[in-house]
C-alpha cells in the first residue's frame, strides 16, 4: 500500500515496476562488469543487457535499426548532443516558447559563443504551436528546428508530423524532445518523419535516473558530431573516434546498472502496451481536469481533457503562491506535486504565470488510479476559497 500519493511523474516516474528494481539489484549483485570491455562471461552478460535494451527502445520508437538508438545519461544529454553537435557559427535555429531549459539554455549558450540566430515560435493559450509559425521563421540558414512533443507545463501535444512535413524540402534537421511523451503515448519516428528524438529514461520509460535515449536518423548522423571522444571498446587500434552510431556517441563506460533497469521498464511497456498506458492517463487526466475546473477558485491551464493524454495538469489558486499550496498538499494530505516554473520560463510568460510563481503541476503515471485523483480533488476543494472568502495566509 502506498504511503503517499505521488503526482510528479513529469519530473521522474515513481513507483517503478517491480522488474526494474529486480534488474538493478540483479546486475549489481550478480554481474557488475562493464559493457564492451571484456570477453568473459559477466562482460558478455553486460553486453547483452545493453543490446536487449537498445532493441526494446527501437521497438518502442519504431526505429528500423537498433544502431540508430544511442544510450545517453539523461534527456538533457541527448538534446545537447544534437544541439551542440550540429550547430556551427552563423547557423539559424527555430524553436518554440514551450521549450524546457534543456533546449533553451544550450541554444542561448551557442548564441553567445557561436553567434547562432534563434527564433521562437509562439504558442496559443492552450500551449499549442501552430506549424505555420515554424514555417514562417524558416530561413536558408536554418540548420535545426527543435520542438517538444508535449509541453511539460500543460501537457499539450504538438503536431510533429505537420511540422516535419513542412521541412521535407528543407535542409534543417528536426529534433523532438519526447521527455513527456515517450512511454505515455505511442511514438513512431519513421511515421513522424523526425531526424532526431531525445528523451530521459526515468520518466515515461520507467527506468532509473541517469538514463536516456537518443534516436538519430542516418541524415542526422552525418550532421551531428560527437561531443565526447574516448574509449568505446571498438576499433581500439586507432585514435580516431568511430564514425558510425551508436559508438560514435557513446564514449566511456555506459551506465549499465541504469540501462538494466531501463530495459526492464521498456519490457514492462512492451508487455502492457503503450496504448493501454495512454488510455489510462487520458481517462485519469480527464477526470482530474474536469473536477478541478469545476472548482470556482481554481484556474486550470492547457487544452481540454479530450485533447490531452500525457497525464499533466497545471493549475493555480489565485491569491496563493503555488509553492504554498504544494507544501500544504504534501504536509496535510500526503499528495506530492511540483510547484514553480518547471524549468520552462517562456511557457510561463506565454501563460501569464511567471510573475505569480508559476503553477502547480499534477502529473500522473501508470501506477496512479481514480482514488489518487479523488484525493487531489477533495484536498483542493478543502483548500480553495469558497464564494466571497478571501485567500487565507498560512494555510498550514
Amino acid at each position: 500500500m502506498k504511503s503517499r500519493i505521488y503526482l510528479d511523474n513529469a519530473a521522474t516516474s515513481w513507483p517503478k515496476p517491480e522488474s526494474v528494481y529486480a534488474a538493478v539489484d540483479g546486475y549489481l549483485r550478480e554481474i557488475g562488469a562493464a559493457a564492451s570491455r571484456g570477453g568473459y562471461q559477466a562482460a558478455l552478460q553486460s553486453d547483452q543487457i545493453v543490446a536487449d535494451t537498445r532493441d526494446r527502445l527501437r521497438r518502442l520508437i519504431g526505429a528500423r535499426s537498433s544502431r540508430s538508438v544511442v544510450m545517453t545519461f539523461n534527456g538533457t544529454d541527448g538534446l545537447n548532443t544534437v544541439i551542440r553537435g550540429c550547430l556551427r557559427h552563423g547557423d539559424h535555429v527555430v524553436t518554440t516558447d514551450i521549450e524546457h531549459n534543456s533546449v533553451l539554455r544550450p541554444l542561448k549558450f551557442l548564441e553567445s559563443q557561436l553567434g547562432i540566430a534563434i527564433d521562437y515560435a509562439p504558442c496559443d493559450e492552450c500551449g499549442r504551436v501552430d506549424p505555420a509559425e515554424i514555417d514562417r521563421h524558416l530561413r536558408p540558414q536554418t540548420r535545426l528546428v527543435v520542438v517538444s512533443h508535449a509541453s511539460n507545463v500543460t501537457g499539450t501535444l504538438q503536431p510533429i508530423d505537420e511540422i516535419a512535413a513542412q521541412l521535407t524540402d528543407h535542409d534543417a534537421l528536426l529534433l523532438v524532445d519526447a521527455a513527456q511523451t515517450l512511454g505515455h503515448i505511442p511514438i513512431d519516428v519513421e511515421a513522424l518523419g523526425v531526424d532526431a528524438l531525445a528523451s530521459s529514461g526515468h520518466k515515461g520509460l520507467l527506468g532509473p535516473l541517469g538514463t536516456g535515449v537518443l534516436y538519430l536518423s542516418s541524415r542526422a548522423v552525418e550532421s551531428v558530431h560527437s561531443l565526447r571522444q574516448g574509449g568505446t571498446g571498438t576499433t581500439s587500434e586507432t585514435d580516431i573516434q568511430p564514425a558510425e552510431p551508436p559508438e560514435k556517441y557513446e564514449s566511456g563506460n555506459l551506465n549499465v546498472v541504469g540501462i538494466a533497469g531501463l530495459g526492464a521498464g521498456c519490457q514492462y511497456l512492451l508487455d502492457r502496451g503503450v496504448d493501454d498506458v495512454h488510455r489510462q492517463l487520458t481517462n485519469l487526466d480527464a477526470q482530474l481536469r474536469l473536477a478541478i475546473t469545476e472548482l470556482p477558485a481554481v484556474e486550470v491551464f492547457g487544452p481540454p481533457a479530450a485533447n490531452h493524454g500525457v497525464g499533466i495538469t497545471s493549475f493555480r489558486i489565485p491569491g496563493y503562491e503555488p509553492q504554498e499550496i504544494a507544501a500544504v498538499l504534501d504536509a496535510s494530505f500526503g499528495i506530492q506535486v511540483r510547484a514553480g516554473l518547471h524549468c520552462a520560463p517562456r511557457m510561463h510568460r506565454s501563460l501569464g504565470t511567471i510573475d505569480v510563481g508559476g503553477t502547480i503541476r499534477a502529473s500522473l503515471g501508470p501506477f496512479n488510479n481514480e482514488q489518487d485523483v479523488a484525493a487531489v480533488v477533495d484536498a483542493l476543494r478543502e483548500l480553495a476559497p469558497k464564494g466571497d472568502e478571501q485567500p487565507r495566509r498560512g494555510l498550514a
